[in-house]
């Protein structure tokens, strides 16, 4: 049951995510997630031969990819001993930001719409550090509940 918890609690850990991110996208200032990860699965359908020319399936495909994937990664957080559960959840949320900001360059994708300015960037880890939270309050509030 514990695995069941850590699921939805990293689920409401990247549906935060996703809201934020979608709530404040149009802004000038601030990362477009979305851009790079329709880059990264356009780069990668691209390498089996595929191409996404839909602009509406192109994003819906993202969204669901970056959900499950942000899902899995932050129901870690929940695994091992409850008492760490601050800890790993502020480490993994900075780590998945930093990531967001460092990888795209070395992974061959144009890094600009998460770290062309120093602004953005700290943006950027924000929004995973604040779904990694959104993870561990949802841990915290529920204990072995699940």
């Amino acid at each position: 049951m514990a695995k069941i918890g850590n699921l939805f609690a990293g689920l409401c850990g990247a549906l935060a995510l996703n809201i934020l991110h979608e709530s404040l996208k149009n802004k000038r200032t601030t990362p477009r997630i979305d851009f790079l990860g329709e880059q990264a699965l356009q780069k990668t359908v691209r390498h089996f031969g595929g191409n996404i020319t839909d602009k509406d399936e192109l994003y819906n495909l993202t969204l669901a990819g970056d959900i499950l994937s942000n899902t899995l990664y932050y129901s870690l957080i929940g695994s091992g001993r409850r008492r760490h559960i601050w800890t790993k959840a502020i480490a993994m949320g900075l780590l998945a930001g930093v990531g967001a900001v460092k990888l795209p360059e070395p992974l061959g994708l144009n890094p600009k719409s998460v770290a062309k300015t120093d602004e953005i960037k700290a943006m950027t880890v924000g929004y995973y550090l604040f779904g990694a939270l959104v993870t561990g309050l949802v841990l915290s509030a529920f204990g072995r509940k699940y």
